[in-house]
């Protein structure tokens, strides 16, 4: 018990300071496209610290219990998460039966309660990003299930057995090859890049915030403790996001040697880098066109490329 809580805190807090840090380079790298210098390293711990000492605003038409509980939830989902994620990386033979399953129930904690507490706070502008949430929420999620689903066949293989526990995914990739290393992986993970862009809330499909249309959409009406539970939740998202990629599509962690290491951070690496590089060179959409490009574009590739990881296993052709 003492060591299950242990490491639940240590993977809460860790990933915190790796989302805060991401989040640092990915403010400064943007003020460098701008040509401007932008923030020091400490800044985005700087603002969470001087958000938790701040007084905590209602609006008199609030709904108190939806407001106030929503950012808490939304956080000590993806607290769970990270727990549950870095241990099934770092000791994959532990990990636990279905955990890939709970993980993608977990993650969609965030945005539900971002929806709910939105919805509650009686805010025009809020019940916009609520609405624009709901959608978005619509749109990726199954795309990025199809994805997920295109790793687990193409690791299980011509014996058939398919696996939702992430240290089996792993240690089948690190035994012959990784997801990616096919043409169904390959398209998995590109739509796998793209809802994580969405499901992280950043440009092109942050239409749910929009500062300059709906003033912060969604997030309005929080200021204090609760924006600062927001904000600490956006961060580790920011975090996990890549590390579930690496796992999923890209055999994860190899420990038997120093160069493993050296690989899972350059993949890790990579993925936040395209998060960045996609950020500062597209526009915002709109949520319309948003649903069309996941429901028309990334679900049908979704799709074929689960057709191509089914006949690649069935078949045994392994390039499928």
């Amino acid at each position: 018990m003492a060591m299950g809580v242990l490491t639940f805190l240590l993977a809460a807090v860790g990933t915190l300071v790796l989302g805060l840090l991401l989040r640092w380079v990915d403010r400064k790298v943007t003020a460098r496209v701008q040509w401007r210098v932008g923030p020091p390293w400490y800044q985005p711990f700087v603002d969470i610290l001087k958000l938790t000492g701040k007084e905590k605003l209602m609006p008199a038409s609030a709904r108190g219990t939806g407001f106030l509980l929503a950012p808490v939830v939304g956080l000590a989902a993806v607290s769970v998460s990270t727990a549950i994620l870095w241990h099934a990386v770092l000791w994959p033979q532990t990990a636990f039966m279905g955990d890939l399953i709970v993980l993608i129930y977990l993650l969609m904690l965030p945005a539900l309660m971002t929806m709910l507490g939105a919805a509650s706070s009686g805010n025009p502008h809020a019940a916009i990003g609520a609405s624009r949430e709901m959608k978005l929420l619509l749109s990726y999620e199954l795309p990025m299930v199809l994805a997920i689903l295109v790793a687990i066949v193409r690791t299980a293989g011509t014996n058939g057995t398919l696996t939702f526990r992430l240290g089996d995914l792993m240690a089948v990739q690190q035994a012959t090859a990784p997801a990616v290393a096919g043409i169904s992986g390959v398209l998995a993970l590109l739509v796998a890049i793209l809802c994580m862009q969405a499901k992280l809330g950043q440009v092109p499909f942050d239409m749910a915030e929009a500062e300059c249309e709906i003033q912060a959409g969604v997030y309005v009406e929080y200021s204090g403790p609760s924006l600062a539970m927001i904000l600490m939740t956006r961060a580790m998202l920011g975090a996990l996001m890549p590390l579930l990629l690496v796992a999923v599509f890209w055999d994860g962690l190899y420990t038997g040697a120093w160069w493993g290491y050296l690989t899972f951070a350059g993949k890790y690496l990579l993925l936040v880098v395209l998060v960045t590089l996609i950020r500062n060179t597209n526009p915002r959409l709109r949520i319309d066109q948003v649903m069309r490009f996941f429901w028309y574009r990334l679900t049908p590739v979704a799709v074929a490329a689960l057709i191509l990881a089914i006949v690649g296993a069935a078949k045994g052709i392994t390039w499928l």
